[in-house]
């Protein structure tokens, strides 16, 4: 690994590294120093070696046991953002995507508005089709950059992807992290779209409980329905286990707002709204979040 010029760690804290500030260690963390970095990473890692992406870590929970793998930081790093010749805007994973929609609005093109909703990187907007106020991420891309096990740079087009309410992967091929994609906006107002994004965060911020660790939405809604008003509706508004507690701002939260709560806490309670709302209602709330990793015993 002598070629490399990002940073390697061992036993890396992940709560310092996910917005519920809680959880294990990972085995191995990685900081590229750039994309070309991280692909002569990739060709040097053991090809059975458990390999997970990481942005900004606001979607992601690693069980108190930790993560026996390699996690990849892209946050910051591969942070590239610009626009094509051809009216494209070129986009790293690690780009934050209320970013995106800025730097969108700023050259006067449209319908990335409703990424300055989304907290993480767009990397993970892509992996979960992210969406919100009525914008999904997968419409506006073109064509993507993946990168798989063997450091290899590969592009595809969005036919190539089973795409649904929060997810996206590909259909024939599991071995690939998303590294950019090239998004296709219309021209159109920047002021008024530039209106819109601080609109759609002032409209966060007065309904979601942005001053205390959290994951954004913990489960996604049902059809037909919202997670947060089964939530409520079961009485669990407030409920909490070891410090985690479902928030009384949004009931599809869940906070940890002493930063004190460990991951079996928050999981815990996750389950526990899951199986109350089944008891209740009949209705299997679906993770929205990501888990991984081992419990510690």
């Amino acid at each position: 690994m002598s070629k490399l010029r990002g940073e390697l760690r061992e036993n890396e804290a992940m709560a310092a590294h996910v917005s519920w500030r809680a959880g294990g260690a990972a085995a191995r963390a990685y900081f590229p120093a750039d994309l070309p970095d991280l692909q002569e990473f990739l060709r040097c890692l053991r090809p059975d070696e458990p390999l997970l992406a990481v942005g900004l870590g606001s979607n992601l929970l690693v069980r108190d046991g930790g993560f026996n793998g390699t996690m990849v930081f892209t946050h910051g790093l591969l942070n590239t953002i610009r626009q094509e010749a051809d009216g494209t805007l070129y986009v790293e994973a690690g780009v934050a995507s209320p970013k995106v929609a800025r730097f969108a609005a700023n050259l006067n093109l449209t319908g990335a508005e409703f990424l300055a909703g989304i907290p993480g990187t767009f990397g993970g907007a892509l992996a979960m089709n992210a969406g919100c106020y009525g914008g999904e991420t997968w419409p506006l891309v073109e064509r993507v950059l993946m990168l798989n096990r063997g450091g290899e740079l590969i592009e595809r087009r969005p036919d190539e992807f089973a795409i649904g309410y929060r997810h996206a992967g590909l259909k024939n091929v599991t071995d690939e992290l998303f590294a950019a994609a090239w998004l296709r906006l219309p021209a159109g107002d920047g002021a008024a779209a530039r209106t819109q994004i601080a609109d759609l965060l002032a409209k966060r911020m007065n309904s979601q409980p942005l001053d205390l660790p959290n994951a954004g939405s913990v489960f996604r809604n049902p059809p037909d329905d919202y997670a947060a008003r089964l939530i409520e509706a079961a009485g669990l508004k407030g409920a909490s286990e070891g410090g985690a507690r479902v928030s009384e701002k949004h009931a599809n939260f869940i906070v940890n707002p002493e930063g004190a709560a460990s991951a079996s806490a928050i999981e815990n309670l996750l389950n526990r709204v899951q199986a109350e709302v089944r008891q209740q209602f009949g209705v299997e709330l679906a993770r929205e979040v990501r888990i991984v990793g081992e419990k510690a015993w």
